[in-house]
């Protein structure tokens, strides 16, 4: 169930971002196994966002879920893929302060068997992307 495999704690006092790390199949379409995430940590978080936070039973485990909305007591959040599980519908609603920031950035590094021309360039042009609001969620996210 993990889902962030790290966080970079280096100047998160000094600076409001931060790099972590993907693991696990929850955000898939989104975010895939390996990705990169550029963190801004403390920033207000809307519907529709991306973000970082402490899971609820075992806070020293980080995971990236998308906020779906605000509730009593917390934030209701979802992965993206219907079929992982590890969410608010496993442990409810999530307080604010577990929360520790939204996803701006994601980038997909270079995978070991991309190395012909071509795959080189449709790599280049997909690496760098915005996680942007309300994009590429499920329909199970839509429906709730």
């Amino acid at each position: 169930m993990p889902e962030l495999s790290q966080e970079t704690e280096r100047g998160r006092g000094a600076a409001p971002f931060g790099l972590a790390e993907v693991t696990g199949p929850s955000m898939v379409p989104t975010l895939y196994q390996g990705d990169q995430l550029l963190v801004r940590y403390g920033a207000r978080v809307r519907a529709g966002d991306v973000v970082v936070l402490r899971h609820p039973f075992q806070q020293d485990l980080l995971v990236v879920k998308r906020a779906v909305e605000p509730r009593e007591g917390g934030w209701w959040v979802l992965g993206d893929n219907a079929y992982a599980g590890g969410d608010s519908t496993d442990y409810g609603t999530v307080p604010p302060e577990l929360i520790l920031g939204r996803a701006l950035v994601r980038w997909r590094p270079l995978g070991a068997g991309q190395r012909s021309p071509l795959e080189l360039v449709r790599w280049a042009v997909s690496a760098l992307r915005p996680v942007l609001s309300g994009r590429s969620a499920s329909r199970r996210l839509r429906a709730r």
